[in-house]
């Protein structure tokens, strides 16, 4: 394809439009905000190279001097939504903050359900993901710890929001493919796990229900979660 490259390249190091001709006719914020749409109506199979140049009314053999491979395309498409996350001003209290930072990004991937499928480290250095690292460490400048525990921490956190909405969403497509309800099913289960624990078999499972009997409260656990991340940074002594 025009513009591909058989060696590792970086795609900010890249100029915007490889080739001679014309100016070029679109950015490559056009471009991941068309992948961004797609993506957000039909998903992340629904990003493709065609697709994206149909939305902006290219070629596809066109689009290819703009984005080389597909993986280029997700690479901008990671760093747009990193730009949503904005800045503001940091407190002065690390925990607040990066509690701040750990709710702004799971409302994100709500917003833009696929994007935990996309979540990797090598997509950490765009433009915007720097701003947005370096909005974490100034957030984080209270904290007495070195700048390589503060990115593990960073990281961390990531990690927790990233696996949990991964999981509620995954929890809400099926139950939007199911024919009954989620309310329906949980009876059921619960139901089937009592007739189980009433056996005797489960002597601790027995006595975990008896002490918690529930309904689990979601949004308490994230927060637990969360707080045990941070407790692990928290200074000794």
């Amino acid at each position: 394809m025009t513009g591909r490259s058989a060696v590792p390249e970086v795609i900010w190091a890249r100029p915007e439009r490889a080739g001679r001709g014309p100016r070029a006719a679109f950015s490559r914020a056009d471009i991941a905000a068309a992948a961004v749409r797609i993506a957000d109506a039909d998903g992340l199979d629904a990003v493709s190279m065609r697709h994206v140049a149909t939305e902006l009314g290219c070629g596809t053999m066109s689009l290819y001097n703009y984005v080389p491979r597909k993986e280029d395309l997700y690479e901008l498409m990671v760093d747009a939504i990193s730009g949503e996350h904005g800045s503001w001003e940091p407190s002065g209290d690390w925990r607040a903050d990066m509690l701040r930072v750990a709710h702004q990004t799971r409302a994100l991937m709500h917003r833009h359900p696929w994007l935990p499928r996309l979540m990797s480290p090598v997509y950490g250095f765009s433009p915007n993901a720097l701003r947005y690292l370096e909005h974490c460490l100034v957030c984080l400048d209270p904290l007495d710890a070195s700048y390589g525990t503060k990115m593990e921490l960073i990281a961390m956190l990531n990690g927790v929001v990233t696996t949990y909405v991964g999981n509620e969403l995954a929890t809400a497509e099926r139950t939007r493919s199911l024919p009954w309800s989620a309310e329906q099913e949980q009876a059921m289960r619960i139901a089937y796990l009592g007739s189980r624990i009433a056996t005797g078999a489960y002597p601790r499972m027995a006595a975990a229900f008896t002490q918690d009997a529930g309904p689990i409260d979601l949004e308490a656990v994230f927060e637990r979660a969360l707080g045990r991340v941070l407790d692990a940074f928290e200074p000794k002594g």
